[in-house]
């Protein structure tokens, strides 16, 4: 919903109705991940796209009808060869798109999350798309990290899901969740879609190098917020790292431990030190394999210089478990030379860490493509 938020949001305030179609659930080579949104306008403008063009124009269609008739509606395309051919979704993947009709009545709350969202504060929308109770479908329950607002159709129901959405809010992910029809956490007939608006997640780069001048521009492509943080001012200046969100002039070691401190570095958080100094890096260590955990922590410099690091911070006391978790020589074994090939080589890995990839060529592997959870298609009611 983010990429149509914008045109979603001006219809509501106007009074108009919109069509929203979200992919709620993907199979096989889907071309766009769950979340993915189109957006239907009153006047019949589309804004958005579920699939990259393959079965635009039948949501098109689904959508104008859903804005006329008021009633919700989940639908799957692909579910065979044939009809996948038939809606242009030539892939062969299989999609789940749930059609709603968006206004100040049937969302109230959508000026909420906008302003959530705009402010860069986590939000999610937990949104009911299937129910034996057709009244149920489209209500919708606002996830902030210390409350929800909303009613999905009974207390417990928010309840259950309120609790379960809040781990899925801090991860950033989009996911499909399935209940009893009262929010039963072992029974089935109703499911839930939760979309999480979390802010972008950071990277930290230490080290003002030319290594983190393409890093950073390569991360800032990748979607972090990126900041460059090193101890030497004549190096750290914005002039030289004009792609990044922050360049900080400060110690690593301190800088992370203050960024830690004020809540400012989560699970999504990826850390890469470039500066294979160990005046810089040992400290700067110390503190990052020793904090909560995040998504990845790399270090750059050749192996010799990566056995030092590695004495140097059991002698300051990390035991193995903790070591475990660095990245180091940083990046995949492409052959990179150049500092671009360089980013490339560590954004591969950081790719790798987050959705379990194993970094080897996949025209010498058999296994499915992508590495998020396998769930084999139903038949929908």
């Amino acid at each position: 919903m983010r990429d149509v938020l914008d045109a979603l949001a001006s219809g509501w305030l106007s009074g108009t109705t919109a069509g929203l179609a979200t992919v709620v659930r993907t199979f096989k080579s889907a071309p766009r991940p769950p979340g993915a949104a189109m957006l239907v306008t009153a006047d019949g403008k589309a804004v958005g796209s579920v699939s990259g063009g393959c079965v635009e124009g039948a949501v098109y269609e689904l959508a104008t009808e859903v804005m006329s008739d008021g009633q919700p509606v989940l639908v799957r395309y692909g579910i065979s060869d044939d009809q996948a051919f038939s809606v242009g979704l030539t892939c062969g993947g299989i999609l789940d798109v749930f059609v709603e009709p968006v206004s100040r009545q049937t969302f109230g709350e959508l000026d909420e999350v906008r302003a959530e969202i705009e402010a860069a504060r986590p939000v999610g929308v937990a949104t009911v798309i299937e129910h034996p109770d057709p009244r149920w479908l489209g209500r919708h329950l606002v996830v902030r990290p210390h409350g929800v607002t909303g009613n999905l159709g009974s207390d417990r129901a928010n309840q259950a899901v309120g609790d379960d959405s809040q781990g899925l809010l801090a991860a950033g992910r989009n996911t499909t969740l399935t209940y009893g029809p009262d929010g039963q956490r072992r029974g089935e007939g109703m499911r839930i879609f939760f979309s999480s608006f979390a802010p972008r997640p950071r990277m930290l780069v230490f080290g003002a190098i030319d290594f983190a001048a393409a890093l950073a521009r390569l991360g800032a492509f990748l979607g972090y917020r990126v900041t460059v943080c090193d101890a030497r001012p004549v190096f750290a200046t914005p002039a030289r790292f004009p792609d990044v969100d922050e360049v900080v002039v400060a110690w690593p070691h301190r800088y992370l431990s203050e960024q830690l401190a004020q809540g400012l570095v989560d699970e999504r958080t990826v850390i890469c030190v470039l500066t294979h100094d160990p005046k810089f890096d040992v400290p700067l260590l110390e503190v990052a394999l020793r904090s909560r955990p995040v998504a990845y922590i790399g270090a750059m410099g050749s192996r010799r210089t990566h056995k030092d690091r590695i004495a140097r911070l059991r002698e300051a006391g990390l035991a193995e478990q903790e070591l475990a978790r660095l990245h180091s020589p940083v990046g995949l074994d492409l052959g990179s030379r150049t500092p671009e090939e360089t980013a490339v080589s560590i954004a591969a890995e950081i790719i790798a860490a987050q959705w379990g990839g194993s970094g080897e060529p996949l025209g010498l592997l058999s296994d499915r493509i992508h590495h998020d959870e396998l769930h084999e298609p139903t038949d929908l009611p």
